[in-house]
């Protein structure tokens, strides 16, 4: 249920900032947020990350809904105990349906978070990343885990 529940709020976090942004500010518009270093900018991404593949929302779609499943298959073969990597699985999974719902109900994905020498990005694109970085990590130690049981056998 903890699973489900961070990753729902991931979700509505992500769909309630896009919103204040779509209905407070016009397209490319652009707010200083810390300085010249962070801005609040207004974009419209029909690409994949980093903007990539513009204009396959289609194929993105699909490839949304495929991740999706594949990270909520993947939570029910994981032990509940595993902490880490269930909520790495509801990080990412949360992101991925508040950019899924962009690209079903707008055709396009919203971006805000504007650091200046980086490609604008939004909540659910840190929560992917986050979900991502912590999955690794774990993978990581479960292959030092099993080389340190090779070793003493």
């Amino acid at each position: 249920m903890l699973f489900y529940s961070i990753a729902f709020l991931i979700l509505l976090a992500d769909q309630t900032l896009k919103f204040l942004v779509h209905k407070n500010m016009f397209l490319g518009q652009s707010l200083p947020l810390l300085g010249s270093f962070v801005k609040l900018t207004y974009v419209r991404n029909t690409g994949a990350a980093f903007s990539l593949f513009v204009d396959f929302s289609p194929y993105l779609l699909v490839v949304g809904i495929i991740l999706s499943l594949i990270v909520i298959f993947l939570h029910y073969r994981i032990p509940n105990k595993d902490y880490a990597g269930q909520i790495g699985l509801a990080l990412v999974l949360g992101g991925s349906l508040g950019n899924l719902w962009d690209r079903i109900f707008r055709g396009y994905v919203i971006d805000y978070i504007d650091l200046t020498f980086w490609p604008v990005f939004n909540l659910a694109d840190i929560m992917i990343n986050l979900g991502a970085i912590i999955i690794f990590f774990k993978f990581l130690g479960a292959i030092r885990e099993t080389a340190k049981e090779a070793k003493g056998t």
